[in-house]
């Protein structure tokens, strides 16, 4: 079956759409779409996650301001996850319900920046939040393109949602401890730049450098067909397919503090359509911090890495 068009769901009404369970919808949406979506009967609502100083020079219109720090955990361990009935109590504030179409806008000024769209959408996805999309590209080539711009800040009602934040996409301490260990099978990927997978460089929260031993390099970056616009599903597939990575073993995406991995899980779960991808949100600062083993050994796909940007 074919996808329908953000032009068709605005003439036909999203909330069916999504109640008759078409994949009609997301995960990227253009400027161009999004804008048709917004003037639909059945507008999707428009989670802007930049700073509110930002937000409030221009966004998108009826946009709600949702910062990126609302989704994220402690300073000293910026991904751990926020706690399920806070998170709740987070999204009735901004109005949210789990049958409404939802777009994340970041504001899309390189491809370290889409970190924070794809663990927001991780998050609300694993909250039972759906359909879903991120603007691709962000603020950024929304404002590129000469679309409206409204700066008043548009105040949510008040939603009575509830959630059960879900496991299924998600990897903690212990399970990545079980896989290290070699108690469970899956493949570890490191979505950090060279420097930080190689322990030349580490976050200033981790108690060392080093990555996850027996992990792989696949950084954030390869997923990108410019400087800040995702690639299409096929382009996730082509890469795919050069990383070696496949579709019948589990995956589980590591950085920092779960940012850069939220990209690669973006791009494997939802771009390229892997059933088995997992994200582990603490990632290396929590790892460390629980004085978990590490390694500084550059893995193999670093080499497979290296020949995909050299060509």
């Amino acid at each position: 079956m074919k996808l329908l068009s953000l032009t068709a769901l605005a003439a036909i009404g999203w909330a069916a759409i999504a109640t008759a369970g078409t994949p009609a919808f997301g995960p990227l949406v253009t400027p161009a779409e999004l804008n048709t979506a917004l003037s639909g009967a059945d507008a999707p609502t428009v989670l802007d996650i930049r700073e509110a100083a930002a937000y409030g020079q221009g966004h998108v219109p009826g946009a709600i301001s949702a910062p990126y720090a609302l989704f994220r955990g402690p300073a000293d361990n910026p991904g751990q996850l926020v706690p399920e009935d806070v998170l709740q109590e987070r999204f009735r504030a901004l109005g949210l319900k789990k049958d409404h179409p939802l777009v994340v806008v970041h504001q899309g000024k390189d491809d370290s920046d889409f970190g924070a769209a794809a663990r927001v959408y991780w998050t609300l996805k694993s909250s039972g939040i759906s359909p879903l999309a991120i603007l691709n590209g962000g603020q950024g080539a929304w404002a590129a393109e000469g679309l409206p711009l409204e700066t008043r800040a548009n105040t949510p009602t008040p939603s009575d949602i509830e959630i059960t934040f879900s496991h299924r996409w998600l990897a903690d301490t212990q399970d990545v401890a079980a896989i290290v260990d070699g108690k469970e099978s899956a493949r570890l990927i490191d979505a950090r730049p060279a420097a930080f997978f190689k322990g030349d460089q580490a976050h200033p929260q981790m108690t060392r450098p080093g990555t996850l031993p027996g992990a792989e390099n696949v950084s954030h970056s390869v997923w990108f067909d410019g400087p800040t616009t995702v690639t299409t599903p096929a382009g996730a597939e082509a890469v795919l397919q050069k990383l070696g990575l496949k579709r019948d073993e589990e995956i589980v995406a590591f950085c920092n503090t779960g940012h850069w991995a939220a990209t690669d899980w973006f791009a494997l779960s939802e771009l390229a359509g892997l059933p088995d991808v997992k994200l582990y949100p603490d990632s290396m600062v929590g790892w460390s911090q629980g004085g978990g083993a590490m390694e500084n050994t550059p893995g193999l796909l670093q080499n497979l890495l290296n020949q995909i940007r050299s060509k």
